[in-house]
């Protein structure tokens, strides 16, 4: 599985699996190109840019494109901000992402089963729906009869010095997270306004 996801990584020209042995960043061009290949670099039209950057971003969060579509459209149909920033928040506020963010799992894809699973509960609620969407106030954290099983063991020594997003509190000794504010994307690697453009078109 782990190949197949690199596959994609190499092919959009980033590490977008957020796995620590990514096979692109050892082959940092797309499989089955040749030396001349890789010398000799092809001009992207302006559609492959835009569809270049929905990939990473879609791949990323490892969200169907039917999904991700809709997470576009909300964004553009959203009074009262822009819809890059609706579609960064969407995205980060997934119940998976915050996993990952966290600290909890060391990729989203994990995050999505831990969430699956029934590991993760929400102000003290079981919520298995990876896409489920946290609101400022909710607390996140470990499912008490989870806590020892193995993604889970040593935890706090784990995720004491792990960076984390200001708009979430955690408390490594609880094992417990609060979403103090709505995620920004002042940092983020990606050009969501591509993403806009993509499905505008």
């Amino acid at each position: 599985m782990g190949r197949i996801i690199c596959k994609i990584c190499r092919r959009l020209g980033e590490s977008v699996c957020g796995r620590v042995k990514c096979a692109y960043k050892r082959r940092p061009y797309p499989p089955g190109k040749l030396d001349f290949d890789r010398k000799h670099k092809s001009v992207r039209s302006e559609f492959g840019t835009y569809l270049i950057e929905k990939q990473k971003v879609r791949n990323t969060y490892g969200i169907g494109e039917k999904q991700f579509s809709n997470y576009v459209k909300f964004a553009k149909a959203k009074v009262g901000s822009t819809p890059t920033e609706t579609l960064f928040e969407s995205l980060e506020r997934r119940l998976d992402n915050v996993v990952f963010r966290l600290g909890l799992a060391n990729s989203r894809a994990l995050a999505r089963q831990l969430v699956s699973h029934g590991h993760i509960v929400v102000n003290q609620r079981k919520v298995t729906i990876p896409s489920y969407q946290v609101k400022v106030g909710d607390k996140v954290s470990i499912r008490e009869g989870s806590r020892g099983i193995g993604p889970f063991k040593e935890l706090s020594m784990k995720l004491e010095n792990h960076p984390r997003p200001e708009w979430i509190k955690f408390d490594p000794s609880k094992g417990e997270a609060e979403i103090k504010s709505k995620p920004k994307n002042a940092d983020l690697a990606f050009n969501l306004n591509s993403v806009i453009e993509f499905y505008s078109r």
